[in-house]
């Protein structure tokens, strides 16, 4: 008997591995053999962990911090999170409506797992974050995607929530600014998101992990801000990996209700447990110490923001809504969908993104993967001379598509 005869659960049948992951995996694969690939897939700053905090986690191991910890986190990098809450936001949490978790992505599995029921509906806005609707389903969820408009910026138009809500909604995920488009919700969508979770009994998620890599002046909208009677129903996803170019620590938080914390926590026990107690003292001397890291990198992201849109723009057929925060842009390609080249026909972004990779040699990432097939995802982390060299090679690749 060989392995192929044990079946395998009928939840992995439903779900795809991540694509970004994907990507990125097989463009190192073509760097390592050789070839001269631009990888514009990979969404992490191109930045080094602030020394300050390398040193922490260094520190932390000679200390002998390398044990387990409580399962929700050391209680200094909880209380180091509700102050950081109440510094950046105003926004009051005890210790315990907090959990650590081991990156961002788990924070959110530990939500859908604790909160949804099978068949419980979650509404996605288009384009979302690859591993929202996996998630959903691995709980047993329904995800229920509502496409939100280029013209419009990708901000949300109020009326579509009524047009997707049914009975069976049981929670709403948000991202702003946003992966994979930076785009960011405006507050009369937020208010509008916040007076229907409060008349019918959502729970709001809301993923803030690209919240201190921003282009506006002054503090960008936030759905806590519109009604405070959504603290009671509101979930806060955040974490150190985008902020503090932290992405290999996997250090996520979460913030809420108590009783949904507790839940989390409950389903974090039996999983992984604490995360990693060295790397848990590395993100408390990134909450507690100096807070410039993050302005720093965004005045070197802005350059490369613009530089990009203007580079997408300027060439045929395409557009690029001018992301507000993150580090990636989200141009719309379809005008060159139906196009052949050596008698491969493009009939999408996944085969565009192919195409891309194989004669351009520029990773980067379908928009299918994101639920919108018109669009291809570039991340901008990278050097301003990796960039011009990219745009130039994406362009020449356009150019001679018939």
């Amino acid at each position: 008997m060989t392995s192929e005869c044990i079946s395998l659960a009928e939840r992995v049948t439903r779900i795809k591995p991540s694509p970004t992951l994907a990507v990125n995996a097989k463009a190192k694969a073509l760097k390592a053999a050789g070839a001269d690939i631009l990888n514009f897939s990979v969404g992490e700053p191109d930045f080094d962990t602030p020394e300050h905090v390398c040193e922490a986690g260094k520190k932390a191991i000679d200390d002998g911090h390398t044990r387990y910890t409580a399962v929700p986190g050391i209680p200094e990098l909880r209380e180091a999170i509700v102050q950081r809450f109440k510094q950046d936001h105003n926004w009051d949490y005890s210790i315990d409506q907090i959990q650590v978790c081991c990156g961002g992505k788990h924070g959110l599995y530990n939500i859908f797992q604790a909160i949804i029921n099978p068949g419980d509906e979650v509404l996605i806005p288009a384009p979302y974050w690859v591993s929202y609707p996996p998630m959903v389903q691995l709980a047993g969820g329904v995800p229920v995607i509502i496409p939100l408009e280029e013209k419009d910026n990708f901000d949300l138009d109020p009326s579509m929530l009524t047009k997707y809500a049914t009975s069976k909604t049981r929670a709403i995920i948000i991202n702003s600014p946003s992966n994979p488009a930076g785009s960011l919700f405006s507050e009369t969508a937020l208010a509008a998101i916040g007076k229907m979770a409060i008349e019918n009994d959502w729970l709001v998620i809301t993923d803030d992990i690209y919240e201190t890599i921003t282009y506006s002046n002054g503090k960008i909208p936030h759905i806590l801000d519109t009604d405070a009677r959504l603290m009671d129903r509101t979930v806060v996803l955040n974490g150190v990996s985008k902020s503090f170019a932290m992405t290999g620590w996997r250090i996520g938080y979460s913030a809420g209700p108590a009783h949904i914390i507790k839940a989390m926590n409950k389903i974090q026990s039996q999983s992984t447990s604490n995360s990693s107690a060295p790397a848990q003292y590395a993100a408390l001397a990134a909450l507690t110490g100096p807070q410039d890291f993050p302005g720093m990198m965004t005045e070197a992201f802005l350059p490369r923001r613009d530089f990009c849109v203007n580079e997408l723009v300027a060439m045929e057929g395409v557009t690029c809504v001018n992301p507000g925060g993150a580090f990636y842009v989200f141009p719309n390609f379809s005008h060159y969908y139906g196009r052949e080249f050596n008698g491969k026909k493009i009939n999408g972004s996944v085969d565009l993104s192919d195409y891309f990779l194989e004669e351009a040699q520029v990773a980067s990432v379908p928009g299918a993967a994101f639920g919108c097939d018109d669009f291809v995802r570039f991340s901008f982390a990278t050097s301003m001379d990796v960039l011009r060299d990219g745009m130039e090679r994406i362009k020449k690749a356009l150019a001679a598509l018939s």
